[in-house]
């Protein structure tokens, strides 16, 4: 089922709710440049063990709205905010991947953990995806403002080189093309932005103020956000566990999507 939310400024977000009558939730966050359907593995099978699977296009991505500002971290939260409020959700697990998990970070500081039970960190960008002074983990910032650059002046060819190091497992040319299919949905300057944010923002201080049960599931071949991150969110946030993913890249709800799968499962369920 796939409708719309009206946000602050009357953005429109779309969301798409399966098994909406569960009151067992996950909320789903996607990272940059997708948009919800990144977590089709996770749909096609969390509806059937009894979960209600909410997936959220950010703004800019995907069926959202796409207006010229509002990629900053807090607006994108507040974004966050207004979808549970909206559902009426509550006692949810909030899964965010890469962006997505910096997205969860900042919700959970700002919003004061409202309505989460349980979070999920996958391949999260946080606290900092680039490196920054007395930080020397993460991105040079100069791969980043190459992202943008690239962005405004080649997006397809930037979407095909990002494509072609997101996962670890061999895809087919089909899959290829559906992962590469996804990025262009987004509007170009969406894209640009959320990646100016990733240099503008960092997470520190959200991280300190998570209390509840976190799980971060983080891919040990990386090369988008690299696996000492997952290892600093474990050691930041105080009730975690690090569960490393031996045989995925940036995507491991698809490299290794039978184990992630099982592993998100027993999370919630413990």
């Amino acid at each position: 089922m796939g409708y719309y939310v009206n946000v602050k400024n009357n953005v429109k977000i779309y969301v798409e709710d399966l098994n909406p009558e569960s009151k067992k939730v996950i909320l789903f966050l996607h990272g940059w440049p997708g948009n919800h359907k990144l977590f089709e593995y996770q749909f096609n099978k969390l509806p059937a063990l009894g979960y209600r699977c909410v997936g959220m296009d950010t703004r800019g991505f995907g069926n959202s709205d796409k207006p010229f500002y509002g990629y900053d971290y807090d607006t994108l939260s507040d974004d966050v905010r207004g979808v549970v409020e909206s559902l009426g959700l509550c006692d949810l697990t909030l899964v965010g991947h890469s962006t997505g998990g910096a997205m969860a970070v900042r919700y959970m500081g700002r919003h004061k953990e409202y309505g989460v039970r349980k979070l999920v960190l996958i391949a999260a960008a946080a606290p900092s995806l680039i490196k920054r002074p007395n930080f020397p983990y993460g991105l040079d910032i100069q791969t980043v403002l190459q992202i943008i650059e690239d962005t405004y002046n080649d997006r397809p060819q930037m979407l095909r080189d990002f494509g072609d190091k997101f996962f670890f497992k061999r895809t087919s040319q089909a899959f290829s093309n559906w992962f590469f299919q996804l990025g262009l949905q987004a509007a170009g300057w969406a894209t640009a932005a959320v990646a100016q944010t990733w240099i503008n923002e960092v997470l520190f201080d959200d991280m300190k103020t998570i209390t509840v049960p976190t799980l971060i599931i983080h891919g040990i071949h990386d090369k988008v956000v690299p696996f000492q991150l997952g290892e600093i969110q474990h050691r930041m946030i105080r009730n975690s566990i690090l569960v490393p993913f031996h045989f995925s890249g940036h995507g491991s709800f698809y490299d290794q999507k039978d184990e992630f799968n099982d592993i998100l499962v027993k999370f919630i369920e413990s």
